[in-house]
């Protein structure tokens, strides 16, 4: 099933965890520590409280906000993506405002990965759909070529589709339990970003 498909039949806490998880691995753009979005991972966890998201989506936003407005005013596109994906968050833990949340976020995810890839520059911006490449466009809905082969879509782009992936496939398996591997994904895919962050500082130096 394709990461478009996935999106489309999540449910509430499948788009919270989606959207969530893309934020975590951008999180390194905004200033903040590995641990800083924990308090909404636990709201989503079996048991929660039904306003535990909202309450604690106002402790990170307090958090990160003062780094992460800071950042955004030194004019870096991706880190704008990043403070989006927190600012627009839904405070409301429904599937209809989740739904185009997590779909955004989705896009914004991979939009930076290809940024601090280097590749935005290389991209020819009329050969775009929905913001993305023609090429990775295709293979976030399925339209991949046969054998599942991101062609056209540098290594580190695509990794983080796979993972995006990954999350929605552990939820829709595994339910509430799956939260603790949606997580480990998210994990590996901000020590991943927060590499390439380093490297693209390396390479302004």
């Amino acid at each position: 099933m394709s990461l478009v498909e996935l999106i489309a039949q999540a449910d509430e806490r499948g788009l919270a965890v989606s959207g969530l998880a893309c934020l975590d691995r951008c999180v390194p753009l905004l200033g903040g520590d590995d641990e800083v979005l924990r308090p909404l991972w636990a709201s989503l966890a079996e048991g929660a409280g039904p306003d535990d998201w909202a309450g604690r989506l106002e402790e990170v936003r307090g958090k990160l906000g003062a780094a992460a407005a800071a950042a955004d005013g030194d004019g870096d596109e991706a880190v704008a993506l990043a403070r989006r994906m927190l600012t627009t968050a839904p405070a409301r833990r429904s599937a209809a405002e989740l739904r185009p949340w997590a779909d955004a976020c989705s896009v914004a995810a991979l939009r930076i990965h290809r940024l601090l890839d280097g590749a935005a520059a290389r991209d020819d911006d009329a050969d775009q759909v929905g913001g993305l490449p023609r090429a990775l466009h295709a293979a976030r809905a399925g339209e991949s070529p046969a054998g599942g082969r991101t062609e056209g879509v540098s290594p580190l782009v695509a990794a983080e589709l796979r993972r995006q992936v990954a999350v929605l496939e552990r939820l829709s398996a595994h339910g509430p339990t799956g939260l603790r591997g949606a997580l480990e994904v998210a994990t590996e895919g901000r020590r991943v970003l927060r590499a390439a962050v380093s490297r693209r500082s390396r390479r302004k130096d």
